[in-house]
């Protein structure tokens, strides 16, 4: 079994490494730290499931997705992830994404999501089941956000996190000029007037995301826990590569 895991944060990868290396003893990896090298290995190897972040510099990672499907259909792809389970897993579900699981996913549950993606099926937390159950009982095709582009949604997201477009720029590796564009469309089309409106308008759609700034080690949403994953493998993993990574 050959598995790709796309993370930009190094210590990341080296942890999913040792957890997936534990279950699948025949496993061999690879690994991406952005979207352009994603796509590169994707293209250039086999493989036969692509473990993948939903924010890198350079494509997002919804893009990265769907380019991967559009090039190789049959490949799993499955999503990791520091963003809540609400708007982005299913619009990246109905991507092609195999799964969505987030990095406070316990170690055990990432092994049955690859299980189950690699054996042709799709996997679903608990917790996601049930917001899609509530999600398919209303209406949610008027909300202002389902018209933007998947491009244009990450943007939001972001300003919603209360990250300047400097700050986005630099997370997404493209201009202020192409952040400010974007920025213009968001307010267009949702018809605001300003960033407190956008703000306002992604903390009650719960589409705020919950991303690490400045650091290869992704926050728990309560700074009062342990940081990243419920699983204790996870932090035994990150712990125990942590020091391949220190200045």
């Amino acid at each position: 079994m050959r598995i790709l895991i796309a993370d930009d944060h190094a210590v990341v990868r080296q942890g999913l490494k040792h957890i997936l290396a534990e279950a699948f003893k025949r496993a061999s990896f690879g690994e991406a730290a952005d979207s352009r090298q994603t796509l590169e290995r994707v293209g250039k190897e086999p493989w036969d499931i692509v473990i993948l972040d939903l924010t890198m510099p350079g494509r997002s990672g919804l893009e990265v997705l769907k380019e991967i499907k559009r090039t190789h259909p049959t490949l799993p792809v499955l999503i990791l992830s520091m963003h809540p389970e609400d708007q982005f897993a299913v619009r990246l579900l109905k991507a092609g994404a195999s799964g969505y699981m987030t990095k406070e996913s316990a170690a055990d549950e990432l092994v049955g999501a690859v299980r189950k993606a690699i054996a042709g099926g799709r996997y679903v937390s608990p917790v996601l089941a049930e917001k899609l159950a509530t999600l398919l009982a209303t209406d949610v095709s008027t909300a202002p956000h389902e018209i933007l582009s998947d491009r244009e949604f990450l943007i939001l997201t972001l300003i919603g996190s209360g990250k300047t477009v400097g700050v986005i720029a630099r997370e997404l590796a493209l201009s202020v000029k192409t952040i400010s564009t974007y920025r213009g469309r968001l307010l267009e089309k949702m018809s605001m007037s300003n960033n407190a409106q956008l703000i306002h308008y992604a903390l009650q759609n719960n589409l705020v995301q919950h991303h690490a700034q400045n650091s290869d080690t992704p926050v728990s949403p309560d700074p009062k826990k342990p940081r990243l994953l419920r699983g204790s493998r996870w932090a035994a993993a990150l712990s125990k590569h942590r020091h391949l990574f220190r200045p």
